[in-house]
């Protein structure tokens, strides 16, 4: 999700403003034309950053983007396992962990109008050997007519191994290099094989495989060890919580969901503040007039009013960042900014 960019409103010597009525307001604070009054109030002296609003439009529900088909899913052996999870058979899988999910942001499915809570537990601990291909820079004249004129070419090599070398060359170009390697991809300085397709398949693993591989015109030493790992094994677990879509989509509000507002709910100068981060951002600096600060509290967002400004803003009350407002659900960011 891409993050609207605010509005710059013109900045009054006090550095409070308070927005005039109608729409042409708000339209003129995504343009960055925004005028106002001071209200009183004396400045926040030093703190010269604005507050800054954006609003994401999320649609309206929530399950179009939670509820995921397993049948479409990669790789496809979430499909078997919420099957068998869901029949209360167990289904396990080392290593890997089905249904991966964050604890904030857990997977749903449905089947045959049930709604499902997708998660898996480590229930043991598997050794295993593995197979890890290394790559390592050759020198100049291995580059050359020597040696690495007998490299293969990445592109001929099969699927499985195509996919390894990239994953190791992204560790051979990272070593000694600070901006460091993609987590996830790299193990072990290199790639670990744990598909036994691809390793049967494998031309790299093979004892007369090639000593050199051409990668983006790169020339590389291949060196392939095997070694032990100890790996977790994963039950898959489906929990019913749903039986209706209605109830599915109260669930997702009760975990996601922070304020729900209508506009009746809010004063005219606060609609327009909606508005104007609606079409593209809207800030302020401190002290904030009175619509922004009474969006602020409507959002459960007090920390930006109350206490410290500068030492406890940026945590939110509700521990939500999503508000529901007219009927649709928006994801929002507060964030400090230079003025």
């Amino acid at each position: 999700m891409s993050d609207p960019k605010p509005s710059r409103g013109r900045l009054l010597p006090s550095r409070r403003r308070v927005l005039v009525g109608g729409l042409a307001a708000a339209a003129g604070a995504v343009a960055g034309c925004l005028d106002g009054s001071v209200t009183g109030g004396p400045a926040d002296d030093g703190d010269d950053r604005v507050l800054a609003l954006a609003l994401h439009d999320a649609g309206e529900t929530l399950r179009d983007g939670a509820v995921r088909d397993l049948a479409e899913t990669d790789p496809g052996w979430d499909e078997a396992a919420f099957a068998a999870a869901r029949d209360g058979e167990e289904y396990t899988t080392q290593y890997r962990k089905p249904f991966p999910s964050a604890a904030d942001d857990p997977t749903y499915a449905v089947r045959e109008g049930t709604y499902y809570r997708l998660d898996s537990v480590i229930v043991d601990e598997a050794e295993a050997t593995r197979p890890v291909l290394r790559l390592f820079d050759v020198d100049g004249s291995e580059s050359g007519d020597g040696e690495g004129a007998d490299a293969v070419e990445n592109e001929a090599l099969p699927e499985g191994d195509r996919k390894a070398v990239e994953s190791a060359h992204r560790s051979a170009r990272a070593r000694g290099n600070s901006g460091g390697v993609p987590v996830g991809l790299v193990e072990r300085g290199g790639y670990v094989y744990r598909d036994a397709d691809a390793i049967d398949a494998s031309e790299l693993l093979a004892a007369e495989g090639p000593d050199r591989v051409a990668y983006r015109d790169t020339v590389y030493r291949v060196e392939v060890a095997r070694e032990r790992f100890y790996e977790p094994v994963f039950r898959a677990v489906a929990e019913p919580v749903a039986e209706s879509p209605e109830r599915m989509e109260a669930i997702l509000r009760a975990h996601t969901v922070g304020a729900r507002l209508t506009a009746d709910d809010l004063s005219a100068d606060a609609r327009e503040v909606i508005e104007a981060a609606r079409r593209g951002g809207y800030e302020e600096s401190h002290p904030y007039s009175d619509g922004y600060a009474e969006l602020l509290r409507a959002f459960h967002e007090r920390p930006y009013l109350d206490g410290n400004v500068r030492k406890d803003a940026g945590w939110s009350e509700s521990g939500s960042e999503r508000v529901r407002y007219e009927g649709r659900y928006y994801d929002y960011r507060l964030r400090f900014e230079p003025a």
